[in-house]
């Protein structure tokens, strides 16, 4: 079989099982005999931007529907010629989610953020860190309660503030934990 028809292989079983195989299962479909073999049809698909490795050497879709093409700029000023020039493909995954060990994604109920541009229904991308700056948007359990604000310092105390002037200023009277930190936000039109 040509390398065309393993990638077709490849690509099929990517659509039924929503990711991507392992060595023995492209042992499997490909009828290779040896993991070495396989190792050389990974490395031609990573060649052809096909799929790519992580920092662990984990597999990712690239080209197999995981990524979108990003084509150019647009304008959100003052109107002019739009160029269409394809600039890269892109893994949404890997986009929002370069650390997927440590993120995951919260549902936004309620409009105390609504001034940083995050609305109820919204989905944040968190990612739990060590460290995290003043300013930033976190998830944080405050007196037992979760909550997504700006995190901010008068002194040596934190406090957190809302992107809505309806909502008063958050001061922690018994517990206080910075969970993770707000690196994305995803709204479908």
């Amino acid at each position: 079989m040509s390398y065309d028809t393993y990638k077709s292989k490849l690509v099929a079983f990517y659509e039924k099982n929503k990711r991507l195989p392992g060595y023995k299962e492209i042992m499997a479909f490909t009828g290779f005999r040896s993991k070495n073999a396989v190792f050389k049809f990974i490395e031609k698909l990573v060649e052809d931007n096909v799929v790519r490795k992580d920092r662990r050497g984990r597999l990712s879709p690239y080209l197999l529907g995981g990524g979108v093409r990003l084509l150019g700029l647009v304008e959100a000023g003052f109107p002019s010629a739009a160029e269409e020039e394809l600039l890269d493909v892109m893994d949404f995954d890997e986009f929002l989610t370069p650390n997927k060990e440590a993120s995951y994604i919260l549902r936004v109920k309620g409009d105390s953020m609504i001034d940083a541009g995050i609305r109820e229904g919204d989905m944040v991308i968190a990612e739990r860190k060590q460290n995290y700056k003043v300013g930033e948007i976190v998830i944080a359990m405050v007196d037992g309660e979760y909550t997504m604000k700006y995190l901010r310092k008068k002194g040596n105390d934190y406090y957190l503030e809302a992107a809505n002037d309806k909502y008063p200023d958050i001061y922690p009277t018994e517990s206080f934990k910075v969970e993770a930190v707000v690196t994305g936000v995803v709204r479908k039109y």
